[in-house]
């Protein structure tokens, strides 16, 4: 006789079934309130533990990625806030090499305070939001639609995208702050920002709080497109294409190419988000709303720079990548259960 365990391809604590996250689902059963909310606190807990450290060893290629993504709307590349113009960066390993000569090594992990503060909850409740809205969509997609691949599919990138909205919104000051700090050149005496305190009240001074927020609506596009390829493709891959015993390589093998594919395929929303971001506290706007930042940078620029930093966003995908996997392994370590 098979048991439960074994039935349904997850462990079976107090005579409930708890899924896998492997394989094909048909041992899930429903979960009530109570049930969710354990999860929501295990995941929650699991995803803080690991994303600080792993987004700090990358953040000196994230901080490439930005400064190429923003220079041409970058106040102070451009010369508008009283210092003179800057050379552009031709590339990611001449914008590394410059910062390091003209800053210093530890200029690369500029803003990592503040993306770290931003990334422990930004990936805490990403992976916790997400498994709790995808344990509900489940439940209501598989009782609308047949069972399977798509039905599966859907639930999944909904559910990443709605975890992803989510915690933007909440975290939105962060993401911002982590942006303009990142993207802030040249010594203390002639950066425009001291720190997260010293930008969020400077910019709160000058445009009030809609400065705060700007680039939202165009950060939610890109949200829900990237974070629903991320999430929904990966957990999607994991039920159908890998199972519980994969080694762990071809798991990140997995994550590295689900990764990759929702950063260029996100990557030019993510470049309008960015360049929005960056008309924050500046008296002359560049763009009046993400429309005009959009056909802006087609006509003046030319598609190529809704794809600049790309290449630097791929190396830093290797990171977002492990997180996917590591996710599983921390919980697995934290003993609550296999998936």
């Amino acid at each position: 006789m098979r048991t439960a365990e074994e039935e349904g391809g997850g462990a079976c604590v107090g005579g409930e079934t708890i899924s896998s996250g492997y394989g094909d689902g048909t041992g899930r059963t429903k979960k009530g309130g109570w049930g969710r909310v354990g999860d929501f606190q295990r995941d929650l807990v699991a995803g803080a533990v690991m994303g600080g450290l792993v987004h700090t060893v990358v953040a000196p290629i994230e901080r490439a990625k930005l400064l190429l993504q923003t220079q041409e709307s970058n106040a102070a590349i451009l010369g508008l806030t009283g210092h003179p113009r800057k050379v552009r960066f031709r590339g990611m390993v001449d914008c590394i090499v410059r910062t390091v000569r003209e800053e210093g090594v530890l200029s690369l992990w500029r803003g990592n305070g503040t993306s770290v503060l931003r990334y422990y909850p930004s990936v805490a409740l990403n992976f916790s939001l997400k498994d709790l809205y995808r344990g509900m969509l489940r439940d209501d997609v598989e009782t609308s639609w047949s069972s399977g691949l798509t039905s599966a599919a859907a639930a999944n990138f909904l559910a990443g995208a709605a975890a992803g909205c989510t915690t933007l919104v909440l975290i939105y000051p962060l993401d911002i702050a982590h942006t303009r700090l990142a993207a802030d050149i040249g010594k203390s005496d002639s950066r425009q920002f001291r720190g997260i305190h010293h930008f969020l009240q400077t910019i709160h001074k000058t445009d009030g709080i809609r400065g705060i927020y700007r680039g939202l609506p165009a950060s939610l596009h890109g949200m829900v497109i990237h974070r629903g390829l991320y999430f929904g493709g990966f957990d999607t891959a994991k039920e159908f294409l890998v199972s519980e015993d994969t080694a762990l390589w071809k798991r990140w093998v997995t994550a590295q190419f689900v990764t990759t594919t929702a950063g260029l395929i996100s990557y030019p929303l993510d470049t309008v988000r960015r360049r929005m971001m960056m008309q924050s506290g500046i008296e002359k706007q560049m763009y009046s709303s993400t429309m005009d930042c959009w056909r802006k940078i087609y006509k003046i620029e030319g598609l190529i720079s809704f794809y600049r930093g790309a290449v630097s966003n791929m190396f830093r995908s290797t990171g977002a990548a492990a997180i996917l996997v590591l996710y599983d392994e921390v919980k697995k370590f934290m003993n609550w259960g296999r998936f």
